[in-house]
């Protein structure tokens, strides 16, 4: 028996889906305006909300391509207060800036990261500042189609691939899978390290990429835990250490899945993506640290989650002192200088492998 409330769902996500379809076709026709720039613009987004990995493939492409040429991040600065075009500074708050873009600014000392809610708008002014960039990365702009990117590259999650979801609200897609056709590089992320060459094979088959478009697969390798006050001590994670593992991210379940392989006992707690903290869920976690078990315990989050947390003065000492960031970062799984090669192209400059 099919519930009313799913029908409901349907419903609402065939008028979503029908809208999308609309604005993309004005789009494709020439109705609506696409704004091309004299400098490359390379975009990065997916069709599904959250969880792809998007911001350490930003990071990942904006370390490499900063080393030919200098690289503006454009994003639009989700959940900030501030207003209109900014450049991000490592200084910024999460509410100047956003948390995704104040992480890049302190990941990129060698890159540029602003934000402006108009695309469109804020290209523009990336191109009066001084130095010039020659690049721009366009920061989840994959439905921004007001702008004309000259590379797009399109993410999707192994564990939930844009082939097996629906559209909003029933499933988590932004618009119809159709529209991956828009996209000259799809990118497979979050692989689990033990996949085969097979099982990768099977889903290139699964995504029908299209003649000029290619896939890649990168996988989410994690570095050693480091303290979010740097006047601590860093704390190694072993089997008898008790973890509580607290994120405010999309998707979680990649981290608990590794946390687990180094720890017996792994506690987690998580917010919803983006979550704003506040002295009440700092209450909330220092509580589910407190009943935790065992001699030994820390406290682990996310590189995203830890530009918010520090933003709270009233941290307990006990629990300040064993609060971890777990760095994550991005690697290929195969043909990683077939992938630079295009981006390098792209940029209208040459890729010298190592």
């Amino acid at each position: 028996m099919i519930m009313p409330g799913r029908i409901l769902l349907w419903l609402s996500s065939q008028i979503y889906g029908a809208a999308v379809a609309v604005r993309n076709s004005l789009y494709d026709c020439g109705i609506l305006k696409s704004h091309s720039f004299g400098l490359p613009v390379i975009c990065i987004g997916n069709i599904t909300v959250g969880g792809t990995g998007k911001t350490p493939h930003v990071i990942w492409l904006a370390e490499r391509l900063s080393s030919v040429v200098q690289v503006a991040v454009l994003s639009r600065g989700y959940l900030r207060k501030s207003r209109g075009f900014r450049k991000v500074t490592p200084r910024d708050t999460t509410t100047d800036a956003g948390d995704e873009p104040l992480l890049m600014a302190r990941s990129l000392p060698q890159a540029r990261v602003f934000v402006d809610r108009d695309r469109v708008h804020g290209i523009r002014k990336i191109m009066t500042w001084e130095p010039p960039a020659g690049a721009v990365i366009l920061d989840d702009g994959f439905q921004h189609r007001a702008v004309k990117a000259g590379m797009n590259i399109l993410l999707t999650n192994w564990n939930r691939l844009m082939t097996r979801d629906r559209l909003l609200p029933l499933g988590r897609l932004r618009e119809s899978i159709r529209g991956m056709r828009r996209a000259n590089i799809i990118i497979v992320t979050k692989v689990p390290p033990e996949t085969t060459a097979a099982e990768m094979d099977a889903v290139k088959t699964e995504l029908k990429a299209g003649a000029r478009q290619s896939i890649y697969f990168t996988t989410l390798a994690y570095g050693d835990p480091l303290p979010l006050f740097h006047d601590t001590q860093p704390q190694t994670v072993t089997t008898d250490v008790s973890v509580l593992m607290v994120t405010g991210i999309a998707n979680p379940a990649p981290m608990a899945s590794y946390l687990s392989t180094l720890s017996e006992r792994v506690t987690q707690l998580a917010f919803p993506d983006h979550h704003m903290y506040t002295e009440s869920d700092i209450a909330k976690i220092k509580s589910a640290f407190d009943a935790m078990d065992g001699e030994r315990k820390i406290v682990i989050t996310t590189a995203k989650d830890a530009v918010r947390l520090k933003e709270i003065a009233n941290i307990a000492v006990h629990l300040a002192e064993v609060t971890h960031v777990l760095p994550v970062n991005v690697q290929f799984i195969e043909n990683e200088n077939d992938f630079l090669n295009k981006i390098y192209q792209n940029a209208g400059k040459d890729h010298k492998d190592g």
